[in-house]
């Protein structure tokens, strides 16, 4: 048989292109392209698991975990009417380096530096980690003063968790001062989020630290508990929500184990005992967010070594990354 042609290659590559186990694998098959400036949105891996030093460590692993499992998700989003990839520049920008990953605080400083790049270039940014410690510093590059993406506003915060993150009543968490438990709190002191505009949604009630949700109180955020949550439904939430945000930007935050543990059993600190968010009310509460301005989001916490053998949490992680990559790019076809 004759060698192929250009042509035919990309013809056959072009056929096969559909098939999520043929090619490299990238989030949701997007082209791989790391320069900034070449995409509309980013999807980008944060392979951290030192910000979280009480817990298991393989947070790392959720970047090529979700990778994975996404290349076969459905590429259209059935109620927005919408495929993201024909309205937008969706690239898979690669993982953030850390070569001293084993030292949060250092790491931290990497994160948000690699982040400014997209910043300064105006590219949104959707992240999957890593533990919760990542959060921090993304905020820091896309909002607040000198942030291109929230105008040099702090954003609304929209917080999904089973825990605060907002421990500034503790010095330090083992050692960590940007720990994953610091972030909620030295965000608002040091003016990227808005407290006034921010929520944190899916609290349980036995959470870890007494006085972590007083700590959230104080600093202003406002606190729908997993009680409150089964009273108001996510209907309830979306309106509390909205309310709230106005006409902020907005920046979304997902620690998976704010799901119940039937639906993320993979995750690092999973809180049983308590019923969790279901994925699809988290799915329609993200969706309630349609229109507003969001520029940028994170899904945190993932455990692919805890997970189930079909990967649920994984693809859990994935489909709340696909909802916050729609909510861009919904938003930017409502305002070609």
């Amino acid at each position: 048989m004759d060698a192929m042609t250009d042509e035919e290659l990309e013809r056959a590559k072009a056929e096969m292109a559909r098939w999520y186990w043929w090619g490299i694998p990238t989030f949701f098959r997007a082209p791989w392209n790391e320069d900034p400036a070449a995409s509309d949105i980013a999807l980008v891996g944060v392979p951290h698991s030192s910000g979280n030093g009480s817990t298991e460590r393989d947070q790392h692993l959720g970047p090529r975990a979700v990778r994975h499992v996404s290349a076969l998700y459905r590429r259209g989003h059935g109620r927005f009417g919408l495929i993201p990839w024909d309205v937008a520049r969706i690239s898979d920008v690669g993982d953030v380096p850390l070569p001293e990953a084993m030292v949060n605080d250092v790491s931290i400083r990497h994160i948000e530096a690699f982040m400014k790049r997209f910043d300064a270039a105006g590219t949104r940014v959707v992240s999957i980690g890593g533990d919760h410690s990542i959060t921090g510093p993304i905020l820091k590059a896309v909002a607040g003063p000198n942030a291109r993406l929230s105008g040099g506003r702090p954003v609304a915060l929209v917080h999904f968790d089973s825990h605060t993150d907002t421990y500034h009543h503790l010095p330090h968490w083992l050692g960590n001062k940007r720990s994953a438990a610091h972030w909620g709190s030295y965000t608002v002191e040091e003016g990227h989020v808005d407290p006034a505009r921010s929520t944190q949604v899916g609290i349980r009630p036995n959470v870890g630290t007494p006085g972590s949700r007083n700590a959230s109180e104080e600093l202003g955020y406002r606190i729908i508990g997993m009680d409150e949550y089964e009273e108001i439904g996510p209907a309830g939430v979306i309106a509390a929500l909205r309310e709230r945000i106005g006409d902020a930007p907005v920046y979304i935050t997902f620690d998976l184990d704010s799901l119940d543990p039937c639906d993320a059993p993979g995750v690092s600190n999973l809180e049983p005992g308590y019923a969790g968010i279901r994925i699809g009310d988290a799915v329609r509460m993200l969706q309630g967010l349609r229109g507003l301005d969001i520029i940028g989001g994170d899904v945190v916490c993932l455990m692919p070594t805890k997970d189930s053998p079909n990967q649920i949490t994984a693809m859990n992680a994935m489909v709340v990354m696909f909802e916050i990559v729609c909510l861009m790019a919904d938003r930017m076809r409502a305002r070609a």
